[in-house]
């Protein structure tokens, strides 16, 4: 498999309901570039609807003025506390469900899938994962956290993308 896929846009979401994190990458073969990366952040005294609506539209917008090809979200991990795993759960069904309205493909990886693929260890904390977007993405300027794990989410698919493809190649 000598040949270099197709570049690709890559949207990567880091849900929450308090803030959800996007970052835009491109990748060509094994190279990723960043291209930009955001915080969507709806006001804390908005009724649950409110919030996931301006979840919804912060994530149209970045859509809409970036075009990616592809997405990839994070699996939720499951809180000790169900309330706030309902909280997120919600979170992420707009996470999937901006970039399918648009027709976008998304695949889903977990936490530490994302640790492995960027760091290297399914238990690198986050300071260790800015200092490796910092290598792999030196011009990224996330303003979050969640605009950070962002990023590394869409550098585990560009990781993945490949593999994907051949998979998806060889089931056909």
């Amino acid at each position: 498999m000598g040949h270099d896929m197709a570049a690709a846009r890559i949207l990567g979401i880091d849900p929450g309901l308090r803030c959800t994190g996007w970052g835009l990458i491109e990748s060509a073969g094994s190279r990723v570039t960043f291209i930009a990366a955001g915080t969507i952040r709806p006001r804390e005294d908005q009724s649950l609807p409110e919030r996931l609506a301006d979840l919804f539209a912060g994530l149209c917008d970045a859509i809409e003025t970036w075009a990616p090809t592809e997405a990839a979200v994070e699996q939720t991990f499951v809180n000790k506390d169900a309330r706030a795993t309902l909280k997120l759960g919600q979170a992420r069904g707009i996470a999937l469900l901006a970039p399918a309205r648009a027709g976008i493909s998304i695949s889903e990886y977990a936490p530490n899938a994302v640790k492995k693929s960027v760091v290297g260890s399914g238990h690198a904390d986050k300071a260790q994962i800015r200092a490796m977007l910092g290598v792999l993405l030196p011009r990224a300027t996330p303003d979050s956290d969640d605009a950070a794990d962002a990023l590394a989410i869409a550098i585990t698919h560009a990781h993945h993308r490949g593999a994907v493809a051949i998979l998806a190649g060889a089931a056909r």
